[in-house]
């Protein structure tokens, strides 16, 4: 399936002011796309938006709350009728909690499930109606996580929306492959990310702040694969080879799994630092944005994944692995 060029695509992001969605903003804008800004925090929209505008993007800030399924439809047919078309929706909103899952209300946990999923669902629906009307073609990236794969102890209501996000963005290719529309859904899978997702994230844990297991990914390396996403025809994009090892190693032994988290799962997430002033906890209402990373102490992020080039280089993969087969059975052949 051909993809048009970002700069000739209209897109809309949703969790545009934070994080992932902060830096997928700058670097879709900077690539020349359409941006429809989506997110609940009204004064951080206007900045961004007023931001791209000013280093020559185009972009507009729509608030919304994507747990509401009939503002993000308006939001859908408001792009359409604005700009002309929409080429691309990205489900990138995410709220997180931390503790036990017995420690956690219920109603908290269905609020996640409101934003985490069922914003997912509500998005990828509102595009796909759009889409539909226009000719069946278009493009929806939902950005999922690696804990889709493997839960992670004391994020369990998180990871359980997100298994629920791979199981839901799953359904809806094969049903729209069925259907004969020409709409290609990517599932973007990031591993720990050093955004602010800690310090938004509400914590029933002992401990002062929350912090990434080891290792973490600067937010514009998803950015990028995102980007790519918008493209490309690809169906999964993991970011981050610590966290594909993790779920590898749950796929291939659960149990010692259990164990290894159960021995350092909570340390590993727990932290003595404090999150900023006005950061704390985005689950019912929105906390302060504006920034793409953490001010929880972390070590650097890393710059780069060496799995995400991979897969968005299959064929410079392939030719570099058979290379090295050729060059050691020629090795071999002239010792023979």
């Amino acid at each position: 399936m051909t993809l048009p060029p970002l700069s000739e695509q209209v897109v809309v992001l949703t969790g545009a002011t934070s994080g992932i969605g902060l830096a997928t903003a700058r670097r879709l804008s900077a690539a020349g796309a359409t941006l429809v800004l989506v997110a609940r925090n009204d004064e951080a929209l206007t900045n961004l938006e007023q931001e791209l505008s000013s280093e020559g993007g185009r972009a507009a800030a729509m608030p919304a709350d994507v747990a509401d399924a009939e503002a993000l439809r308006r939001i859908a047919r408001d792009t359409r009728e604005r700009f002309g078309r929409l080429d691309t929706w990205i489900n990138d909103a995410g709220v997180a909690i931390y503790g036990a899952i017995v420690d956690v209300p219920l109603d908290e946990q269905r609020r996640l499930f409101e934003t985490n999923y069922w914003g997912v669902v509500n998005g990828s629906l509102a595009a796909v109606e759009v889409f539909r009307a226009a000719g069946g073609r278009g493009k929806v990236i939902n950005v999922g996580s690696v804990l889709s794969d493997r839960a992670m102890i004391f994020q369990g209501p998180y990871s359980a929306s997100k298994h629920a996000v791979k199981g839901f963005t799953d359904a809806l290719r094969m049903e729209l492959a069925e259907a004969g529309l020409a709409v290609s859904v990517t599932l973007i899978k990031p591993a720990a990310i050093d955004t602010p997702y800690m310090e938004h994230g509400r914590n029933y844990l002992d401990a002062a702040g929350t912090k990434n297991p080891p290792p973490s990914y600067h937010p514009d390396v998803v950015a990028k694969a995102i980007a790519h996403a918008c493209e490309h025809d690809v169906r999964d994009l993991v970011v981050g080879g610590g966290g594909w090892a993790v779920s590898l190693m749950g796929a291939l032994a659960p149990t010692l799994t259990d164990l290894a988290m159960e021995l350092v799962g909570k340390p590993m997430q727990t932290s003595r630092g404090t999150p900023r002033e006005g950061t704390r906890d985005n689950l019912e209402s929105p906390a302060r944005d504006g920034s793409e990373r953490s001010g929880m102490p972390e070590p650097s992020p890393r710059r780069s994944s060496l799995l995400l080039e991979a897969q968005m280089h299959p064929g410079a993969v392939a030719a570099a692995t058979l290379g090295l087969v050729g060059t050691l059975l020629l090795a071999r052949a002239r010792r023979r």
